[in-house]
């Protein structure tokens, strides 16, 4: 796709960060409270806002959706199927956070909570093939 012709731009896809994190043979996961996937599992995450740097915003979605705060480890996987997300072309960073503590539910989260990963079975768009990236670290 070209740039516009009228200011020069390129049409950009929105940049989302998820934060994995790990505890022993757990995972932190919320439920989501928003479409899409309303009442799904997925990772605490969000959209990155202008200015701000992809590692801040992914503890600051932790923090909002669960109450905890954490410590980026690295970089996990990056996804960016265009049809990914039915709102649009979302380019996601999921980063594997270090993190402890009981979750409490807050901003879009409906819960939030510490899951047995082996119990895990579904979870929203394309975050289980996330979570079974985990093992190969």
């Amino acid at each position: 796709m070209p740039s516009c012709d009228e200011c020069g731009q390129w049409p950009q896809p929105s940049l989302a960060v998820d934060a994995v994190v790990i505890r022993e043979d757990e995972v932190l996961l919320i439920t989501r409270g928003r479409e899409p996937w309303k009442g799904m599992l997925a990772f605490p995450g969000g959209f990155v806002d202008k200015g701000e740097d992809p590692e801040e915003s992914v503890i600051r979605e932790l923090k909002e959706e669960c109450g905890i705060d954490g410590e980026v480890v690295k970089i996990l996987c990056v996804r960016g199927k265009p049809t990914r997300d039915p709102r649009g072309h979302i380019v996601s960073l999921a980063y594997l956070v270090s993190a402890d503590g009981e979750p409490t539910a807050g901003d879009d989260a409906a819960s939030a909570s510490w899951y047995k990963i082996s119990e895990v079975e579904e979870m929203a768009g394309d975050h289980l093939s996330i979570l079974n990236e985990v093992d190969q670290f």
